[in-house]
């Protein structure tokens, strides 16, 4: 169960910036961070139907490390289901923005290349990422920033390839009935074969969709127990068969116990951070 004082004491290393409005990209989510401490910061990313793109925006570095041993420095953008991933730094000033892969897709012109890698921002945007990044350090408030990194992400919506919409389809219903679904009914209900959706959903999402419902029903299920429920609590009203599976699902995401992910850091702050998980967005 996660204390008060573990969700206290991590919320005590941010301050935190949400958007004072709603955004005008559905499926899009923004927090700024900046570490109230000059000690050194080294966090797990726990994985979240999401990706993520993190803009740096401090002095100092921010590495992120995956289970390779590969780093990236600066600016990245984590994919779906990264592998021991882990963020590092000092005196850390970053930009986060979660997008729902339906948005993803599109901004990003790459998904199942993404998988759960790492990879620099230079990397997809190049020198609009350059410029981009420009702008927000130069920005004097969060509510400035906030603006100028949507402003980029609609204009690559805008000029970026639209989702298939039985793709979108398929991820709304995952989302919808929280992963509990059945890939064949499905596929029946978009008109599909059961090969093809795999096949466009892999493409267009970056995982299959067995593996984006069990990922839609892990993050649902480490958010009820960073809530303080029981993990035999939590695995009988979400789906699992039993405690064990849903202790085997956490492991197989989060590389960790249901009991050490109800304490994760970053999942203690995300109430303040992300008021509304921008995945729900089907649109």
């Amino acid at each position: 169960m996660r204390s008060a004082d573990s969700a206290h004491d991590a919320a005590a290393v941010w301050d935190i910036a949400t958007p004072s409005r709603p955004g005008l990209l559905p499926g899009v989510s923004m927090a700024g961070f900046r570490a109230r401490t000059t000690e050194f910061v080294d966090l797990d990313v726990v994985p979240y139907p999401a990706v993520t793109v993190a803009v740096d925006l401090g002095d100092e570095l921010l590495a992120v490390d995956d289970i390779s041993g590969r780093r990236q420095n600066g600016s990245v953008v984590v994919g779906l289901v990264p592998s021991g991933v882990r963020g590092r730094g000092r005196d850390i000033e970053c930009l986060q923005v979660r997008l729902s892969p339906l948005v993803a897709h599109a901004v990003l012109g790459v998904s199942s290349e993404l998988g759960g890698m790492v990879v620099s921002l230079d990397d997809l945007w190049g020198r609009d990422a350059v410029r981009t990044q420009e702008q927000l350090r130069a920005a004097g408030s969060w509510d400035d920033r906030f603006a100028i990194a949507e402003a980029a992400l609609v204009r690559r919506h805008e000029a970026g390839r639209a989702i298939e919409p039985e793709v979108a389809f398929v991820w709304g219903q995952m989302v919808t009935n929280r992963g509990g679904v059945r890939v064949e009914r499905l596929a029946a209900e978009v008109g599909w074969s059961r090969k093809r959706l795999w096949s466009r959903f892999r493409a267009q999402i970056g995982l299959n969709p067995k593996r984006a419902a069990q990922l839609v029903r892990f993050d649902h299920a480490a958010h009820r127990l960073a809530a303080g429920h029981s993990a035999a609590r939590v695995a009988a009203e979400i789906g699992y068969v039993d405690q064990s599976h849903l202790h085997r699902d956490v492991m197989a995401f989060a590389g960790v116990t249901p009991t050490a992910v109800a304490v994760a850091p970053w999942l203690a702050v995300d109430d303040v951070a992300w008021a509304a998980p921008e995945y729900l967005s089907t649109t």
